[in-house]
């Protein structure tokens, strides 16, 4: 039944996307800040009591109100809670609108209007970014942004739906990014920032939960682009980002299509107290040091990245109806 949840969900988001400041949203963000202020001490089992109980009980809730509606009210109203909980944390249209703004900005040659785009959606200083280190940002976002909402979500609640957990993988991948990134920002507040070993198990706990969703995204995007080039760029180059997960999707993702990112700029938005901005050097500098192989980036790879992901959504889709085929008829 994984697959009609996610079909209907994705539609769902399509026609009608959840918007950004919603009731459920706020009340994970408040959750997360009651676990934060009661149980984070600074010590670093305090700090893993406040990761489980942020991540854990919504998750072990999910389960049961899953077998709940299944015990007493049949499949099909578990499976509309499926629905429910996939349609608050997959979606392209919770990103999708950044990405078309920008894109758009640049076809239509207004690159200060991208530039001011690209600092809304990411926080960065992109006040002195040529108009390629735009569309390698950009590129670089969206393909991270399509994961964490789609193709993370999607690997965690098919695996443990498989065994009966019902959505409580998406509600697990969701509330372990979520987390790792709200107790970071938490952290550079004036008011209750999270400890430093809050943050450091929110994000190893991050790092585990996604390093399986991770190669499996690469895996879609080899298969469905270069695949030769893809895997190639996985082994060499994953190793030149910042960030071990994020570095085997962009490393597939630059093989797949052909285009060089990494280099300074991603990795100043990872280093502690670095200016996440663009970093002079020239293209020499990070062809010698960070970026993977490729052609420069431009706004035609835009149109490419969008064929990619919704390739591997195809792809996605196929494999989970013909296990669902497979099942019905066994």
């Amino acid at each position: 039944m994984s697959f009609f949840a996610i079909l209907f969900a994705l539609l769902i988001e399509q026609v009608r996307p959840l918007a950004r400041h919603n009731p459920i949203h706020a009340s994970l963000r408040a959750w997360a800040r009651w676990a934060s202020r009661n149980f984070d001490a600074g010590k670093p089992h305090h700090g893993w009591v406040a990761w489980s109980l942020a991540v854990l009980v919504p998750s072990a809730s999910a389960v049961a109100v899953h077998w709940a509606l299944v015990l007493t009210l049949g499949w099909a109203v578990a499976v509309l809670w499926s629905v429910a909980v996939l349609y608050v944390t997959l979606g392209f249209r919770q990103f999708s609108h950044h990405f078309t703004g920008i894109r758009d900005a640049l076809d239509a040659g207004e690159e200060a209007k991208a530039r001011e785009l690209l600092v809304h959606w990411q926080q960065v200083d992109a006040s002195e970014l040529p108009r390629s280190e735009i569309v390698r940002h950009v590129i670089e976002y969206s393909v991270l942004a399509a994961h964490r909402h789609v193709f993370g979500v999607l690997a965690w609640f098919s695996v443990l739906a498989a065994f009966g957990m019902g959505p409580a993988g998406a509600v697990l991948y969701r509330m372990s990014e979520f987390v790792a990134r709200y107790w970071k920002h938490r952290n550079r507040t004036l008011t209750q920032p999270a400890s430093a070993a809050l943050q450091s198990a929110a994000a190893r706990a991050w790092a585990a939960v996604d390093w399986l969703p991770a190669r499996i995204t690469a895996i879609a995007f080899a298969v469905v682009g270069s695949f030769e080039e893809a895997i190639d760029c996985w082994r060499n180059y994953a190793q030149r980002f910042p960030n071990d997960n994020d570095g085997v999707i962009l490393a597939a993702t630059s093989g797949a299509v052909n285009v060089r990112l990494g280099g300074e700029a991603l990795r100043s938005a990872y280093s502690a107290g670095g200016s996440p901005g663009y970093r002079a050097g020239g293209a020499e500098a990070m062809d010698a040091t960070e970026s993977t192989p490729g052609r420069e980036a431009e706004v035609a790879h835009l149109a490419q990245i969008v064929g990619l992901v919704w390739r591997s959504v195809v792809l996605w889709m196929v494999l989970l109806a013909l296990l669902t085929l497979a099942r019905l008829l066994g």
